[in-house]
């Protein structure tokens, strides 16, 4: 395999009881490759003792770890954007710090990036081992990612980038980080290969079913005008309904002398309200994150570097 230095970034949250063994078993795939590399770990503010763990590696393999400490919870996604800035390999691979991948899948994604020369290389399950709630928000994600950049299939969080995109995607500074969406905004030439994925060894998932939901409508939101244009499309059925609505009143009061009543203006007047408070709702999701992307909110916080 070619002599490339591979930079592994790990974002850790309630990650103590598994970063050593994650560690270990990378520095063996590489050092059975003979390949120079890097671990990255971005501890994202959890509430175990991770960070002890990354400092004590750090001082048994100074060469081989970086760590960085976030001054709050950031999130995985600006966590990983966090260790992809102080990453310095040729190529970066993003990893959980669950161990649900095996890190030995590590060499799938070189080898496919150096046949291809993909710029962006998924590793790709053939069968989550997730929970069934977790498996439909993430379905939910995936569809929604879709939508939004007009892509096909599922996207997961084990992936490698190369260099040059790493250097596009951190140039964008809003405060909400979709990486896969800042990934399909500057390349096209992406490649998956099936690896391996197996239950949680401890812990619980930090992403819900309603985390992945509200992940899907900040994608929404933040990186398209889908909710805006949608309301265009409901705003013609309601007045297409509407005037249908009126001349079926209006023939039933000439033909039959049938009296209208209250009724049918009270239940117009009550759904062009709650219409009016959806559309006021959606534009002021927008005029929100405008807002914060004036502010120039930052990313993340660092609070220390090893």
């Amino acid at each position: 395999m070619e002599s490339i230095k591979v930079s592994v970034v790990v974002p850790v949250y309630n990650g103590a009881e598994t970063i050593s063994e994650l560690f270990q078993r990378i520095r063996k795939v590489f050092k059975d490759l003979s390949m120079e590399f890097q671990v990255v770990f971005v501890e994202d503010c959890g509430k175990d003792n991770s960070w002890e763990v990354i400092s004590r590696l750090k001082q048994q393999f100074p060469e081989e770890i970086r760590g960085i400490k976030l001054n709050r919870n950031f999130g995985q996604h600006n966590a990983t954007m966090c260790g992809l800035e102080h990453a310095d390999g040729d190529v970066m691979v993003t990893i959980d710090d669950d161990l649900q991948i095996f890190p030995e899948d590590i060499p799938l994604l070189v080898k496919r990036h150096l046949e291809t020369g993909a710029e962006l290389v998924y590793g790709s399950y053939g069968e989550k081992n997730h929970n069934s709630f977790r498996n439909l928000g993430s379905l939910w994600v995936n569809k929604t990612l879709n939508i939004a950049f007009g892509t096909k299939g599922s996207i997961t969080s084990f992936r490698l980038i190369t260099r040059n995109l790493r250097n596009n995607i951190i140039q964008h500074r809003q405060s909400f980080v979709f990486l896969d969406g800042l990934f399909n905004w500057h390349t096209s030439h992406i490649e998956k290969v099936l690896v391996r994925h197996q239950s949680r060894m401890t812990g619980n998932s930090g992403y819900t079913i309603w985390k992945l939901i509200s992940l899907s409508s900040n994608m929404l939101f933040n990186f398209t005008t889908i909710p805006l244009k949608s309301l265009i499309y409901l705003g013609l059925c309601i007045s297409l309904l509407s005037f249908l609505s009126g001349f079926y009143f209006i023939l039933r009061k000439i033909i039959f002398d049938v009296p209208v009543g209250y009724t049918s203006i009270i239940v117009s007047i009550f759904f062009m309200g709650g219409l009016t408070l959806l559309v006021l709702g959606v534009i002021g999701e927008y005029i929100g994150r405008l807002y914060t992307l004036q502010n120039q909110k930052p990313q993340h916080s660092v609070k220390e570097i090893l």
